[in-house]
C-alpha cells in the first residue's frame, strides 16, 4: 500500500477525510515502516515515579512485538483469538498490544483497578482465550479463570508465577523467536474490516458494552493526532492516561506514532499528585501536553510560574467539559488555550477546536471532524433549529460512515437497536450549535434537568459554581420536587481552609444567581469530600441520584 496514504507530514485537511485501503495492519504498515526508515527515531520515552527511565526505537518497537508475536502463537493465539490485556503503563503493553495486532487476534485493554469481580463478568462476556499481566494485577485472576472455560492460558510480563507463561523467561530461550522467523510467522494481512478491539465501556449502566473496533481505527485518529493535538514527527507529546481507557488509544498509540511522534509514559504507581506533571513537562520539553479536565483542574492550583513550559507549544483536554475558569488560568500560566474536543470509546475525536480551523473558543466542544457528517436530532429523529438541544446523532448510511466509528456492540441487540437508527449513530449525547458552526456541549440526554419547565444543563450551573473561590469540583443533578418537578442539587467540594456551612451555601445560591439565569440556581447544595466517578474519571451522576432518593452512602471511600 501507498503509506503516504496514511502518513502525512503536513497539518493540513488536504487529506481529510480519512479512508481506509482494503487491507491494513498498523503493527506491519506504519511501525515497520518508521522502523525502516529510521532505525534510531525514538517512539517512546518510559518514565516512572522512583525516575528509572527506558528508551524505545521504532525499531526497538518493531522487533519485540514481532518476538512478542511469535511467543503468542506458539501459544496457540490465533487470528480472532480474543485476548484480555491488564498491563499498567509499561512498555510491555504496547509490545504486545502491536504483537497481537500482527497476528490479527482482538485484544480487550482493561484498566488495572477492577476488581476480581469486574474482571470475571468480562472475561467471560467476551470469551477470552489468554489474560495477559504483570505481577502486581496477576493475582486478580488466580481464582476466577477456573470459572471461565474460554481461558486457556495466563501470560505474565514481568516476572515468573507458577501457571503463568513468563514472558522473559521465553524471550530469554531464543530459539522459535529469534530474528530469521519473524516475517514468516508473526505478520498476517488484515483487511481493514477485520475486527481489532474489544473495549468495555466506562459508562454508568449496571453492565458495561462491549465496543468492537476493527483495523482502520488507527487510520480514524488520524484526526485526532494531526488536527487536534498537531502531531509531527519533531514532537514529544504526554497524556496523562491510563492504558485501559480510551483515552489511551486517543492519545498515546495510534494517530500520534502515524504521524511518528514520540510518547512520554509516565508510569504511575500508588498515590498520584498532579505536581508530579509539571516537572516532567519541564524536564524531557514536552511540545504536547494531553489531560483529562479533573487534572487541569488540579494543576491551575499549582504556581506554573515556578516551572519552565516554554516548550510547550499545544493544550489539549477530553473526557468531560472543561470549565471556563480552569482554562482562563491555564492561559495566565502558560499562555496556551487549552482546546478541548469531544468523543467517545466508540469514535475517534469527531468534533473538536482543530488547529486548522482557527482559534480555540473556550467552554466549546469545537467543530465536526473532516468526514464526521454530524447533525443535532431530537427524539423523533428530526433535526433540531440552530440553537436548540438535540442529540448528537453521526451519519452511517449512503456510504458516509466514517473511518474510527464503532462497527457495533458485542452482543447486545438492545444497545445496537438503542444506538444505531435510520441511518444514524446515536451518541447518546446532547449538544446545541452556535452560528459560527461550535458545538456546545449541554449533557448527557438523560442528565437534562426539567424545572418548572425550564431545561437546565448540569455542566450550565457547575460552569458558575466552579467561579467561586471555594469550590474545586462540582457536580450538579436534578433532585424530585413535588412543586417544580425536580430542583438542581450542587454537590460540591471545597478547596482547603474552606468548611461548608449555612451562610457559605447561601453565598454559592447568591454567586450562581448573579452570574446566570436565576431559574438555574442549586435550590439544594451538599459538600462532600469527593465525586465518585468512572476509571476514566467522568461523574457517576447516577451513583448522585441514587443518593439523593435513597441515602446511599456513595462517598465513603473517598477524599479530598
Amino acid at each position: 500500500m501507498n503509506k503516504q496514504q496514511v502518513y502525512s507530514d503536513k497539518l493540513d485537511l488536504e487529506s481529510f477525510p480519512v479512508k481506509a485501503p482494503e487491507y491494513f495492519n498498523f503493527a506491519n504498515d506504519i511501525i515497520d515502516m518508521w522502523a525502516a526508515r529510521d532505525r534510531n527515531k525514538l517512539a517512546m520515552i518510559w518514565t516512572n515515579q522512583q525516575g528509572e527511565e527506558r528508551y524505545f526505537t521504532f525499531y526497538e518497537m518493531a522487533r519485540l512485538s514481532n518476538q512478542a508475536a511469535n511467543l503468542l502463537i506458539q501459544y496457540g493465539v490465533r487470528r480472532g483469538d480474543r485476548v484480555f490485556i491488564m498491563v499498567p503503563r509499561l512498555p510491555e503493553w504496547w509490545i504486545f498490544s502491536l504483537a497481537l495486532i500482527r497476528i490479527g487476534a482482538v485484544q480487550c485493554p482493561s484498566p488495572s483497578l477492577l476488581t476480581p469481580a469486574d474482571c470475571a463478568y468480562r472475561l467471560k462476556a467476551g470469551h477470552f482465550k489468554m489474560v495477559i499481566a504483570d505481577k502486581e494485577n496477576s493475582g486478580k485472576f488466580d481464582d476466577i479463570v477456573k470459572d471461565c472455560p474460554s481461558v486457556e492460558n495466563l501470560l505474565l510480563v514481568d516476572g515468573e508465577k507458577e501457571g503463568w507463561i513468563s514472558y522473559r523467561e521465553e524471550i530469554s530461550k531464543g530459539g522459535h523467536f529469534s530474528r530469521e522467523n519473524l516475517d514468516i510467522v508473526a505478520k498476517a494481512k488484515t483487511k481493514s474490516s477485520d475486527p481489532m478491539l474489544l473495549m468495555f465501556t466506562s459508562g454508568t449502566s449496571k453492565h458495561p458494552k462491549m465496543v468492537l473496533h476493527t483495523h482502520d481505527l488507527p487510520l480514524g485518529h488520524r484526526v485526532t493526532a494531526t488536527l487536534w493535538h498537531g502531531c509531527t514527527p519533531n514532537d514529544l507529546l504526554f497524556s496523562v492516561s491510563d492504558t485501559g481507557w480510551g483515552k489511551n488509544i486517543w492519545s498515546n498509540y495510534f494517530g500520534q506514532w502515524i504521524q511518528g511522534t514520540c510518547i512520554l509514559i509516565y508510569d504511575i504507581r500508588g498515590k498520584f499528585h498532579p505536581e508530579e506533571l509539571l516537572p516532567l513537562i519541564e524536564k524531557y520539553e514536552v511540545t504536547i501536553f494531553c489531560a483529562p479536565p479533573t487534572i487541569y483542574r488540579m494543576l491551575v492550583l499549582c504556581d506554573l510560574s515556578k516551572f519552565n513550559l516554554s516548550k510547550l507549544r499545544a493544550s489539549c483536554a477530553a473526557g468531560e467539559p472543561l470549565h471556563t475558569e480552569t482554562v482562563k488560568i491555564w492561559k495566565a500560566g502558560t499562555g496556551l488555550t487549552i482546546r478541548e474536543a469531544y468523543g467517545q470509546t466508540e469514535t475517534v475525536a469527531l468534533i473538536a477546536n482543530f488547529l486548522e480551523y482557527g482559534e480555540s473558543i473556550p467552554g466549546s466542544m469545537g467543530k465536526a471532524a473532516p468526514g464526521w457528517e454530524i447533525t443535532l436530532l431530537d427524539e423523533d429523529g428530526d433535526p433540531v433549529p440552530q440553537g436548540e438541544d438535540g442529540c448528537i446523532a453521526v451519519r452511517i448510511a449512503d456510504g458516509k460512515r466514517p473511518v474510527g466509528l464503532v462497527e457495533c456492540y458485542v452482543d447486545d441487540d438492545d444497545a445496537n437497536r438503542e444506538s444505531f437508527r435510520d441511518g444514524w449513530y446515536y451518541t447518546g449525547d446532547k449538544a446545541r450549535l452556535d452560528e459560527n458552526g461550535n458545538y456546545w456541549f449541554v449533557g448527557r440526554r438523560d442528565d437534562i434537568i426539567k424545572s418548572s419547565g425550564y431545561r437546565i444543563g448540569p455542566l450550565e450551573v457547575e460552569e458558575v459554581l466552579m467561579k467561586h473561590p471555594a469550590v474545586i469540583e462540582t457536580a450538579v443533578i436534578g433532585v424530585p420536587d413535588q412543586l417544580r418537578g425536580a430542583v438542581v442539587k450542587a454537590y460540591v467540594v471545597l478547596k482547603a481552609g474552606y468548611e461548608g456551612s449555612e451562610n457559605l451555601i447561601r453565598e454559592l445560591q447568591d454567586h450562581t444567581k448573579k452570574l446566570t439565569a436565576p431559574y438555574k440556581y442549586p435550590r439544594v447544595i451538599e459538600f462532600v469530600p469527593g465525586l465518585p466517578k468512572t476509571i476514566s474519571g467522568k461523574v457517576k451522576r447516577d451513583l448522585l441520584r441514587r443518593h439523593s432518593t435513597t441515602g446511599e452512602d456513595v462517598f465513603s471511600n473517598l477524599k479530598k
